[in-house]
C-alpha cells in the first residue's frame, strides 16, 4: 500500500524516525499497531514510556537542581493562625 502525504509531514516523520533510530516504515507500523492494540490506555502508555530513551545523568542533575531552586521555604505558622505577617 502506498499513502500520499505532504512533504512537510514526511520530513517530520523522518526526523522522529531518526531520533528513535528506526526507519519511517518501522515508525509508521509501530504507531499503527498502537492504534489498533486491544490493550488498555495505562498499558499502552507504559509501553510508550518504556520505549523512550533514558535521560543522561547530566539531564537528571539539571532537573533536580531546577526542582530544588523552585522550592518554597517552610513556614511553621498557618495562614489562619491569626498572626499578622511581619
Amino acid at each position: 500500500m502506498t499513502i500520499q502525504i505532504p512533504d512537510e509531514l514526511a520530513r517530520g516523520l523522518e526526523g522522529i524516525a531518526a531520533a528513535q533510530r528506526k526507519t519511517v516504515e518501522q515508525l509508521a507500523l509501530d504507531s499503527l499497531r498502537l492504534l489498533f492494540d486491544e490493550a488498555s490506555s495505562p498499558e499502552a502508555l507504559l509501553r510508550s514510556v518504556r520505549r523512550l530513551p533514558h535521560p543522561s545523568a547530566a539531564a537528571v542533575d539539571d532537573l533536580e537542581a531546577a526542582i530544588l531552586s523552585a522550592r518554597l521555604p517552610v513556614r511553621d505558622d498557618g495562614a489562619f493562625d491569626g498572626s499578622t505577617p511581619a
